[in-house]
């Protein structure tokens, strides 16, 4: 095989990407990141981070809920407070009358 010639080009390139093939199933099979031919990583998911979106995901609905209700209270709180006093003393004698 001569030096220069094309078949020498061509063996050097299956080379080169069999040593990139073993590599990456290498570092695939003992969980490193994985690199593609530019040069960028792309990591290995961990089963663990699903799990902590889904509690994330939740807590936040939850913690949705809970101001929601807070607002709701502070609007009845801010209506009590502009409301004029003798309306609000109406209010109450009439609740009292009822009891």
């Amino acid at each position: 095989m001569d030096w220069g010639s094309p078949e020498f080009v061509i063996a050097i390139i299956a080379v080169s990407y069999g040593g990139w093939i073993v590599n990456n199933w290498i570092r695939a099979k003992h969980g490193y990141e994985l690199e593609d031919e530019w040069g960028g990583k792309s990591s290995k998911a961990d089963p663990n981070e699903q799990r902590k979106i889904e509690l994330l995901s939740n807590e936040n609905a939850e913690l949705v809920g809970k101001i929601d209700r807070l607002q709701e209270r502070l609007q009845v709180l801010e209506r009590i407070a502009t409301d004029p006093a003798k309306r609000t003393a109406d209010e109450i004698e009439a609740l009292r009358e009822k009891n």
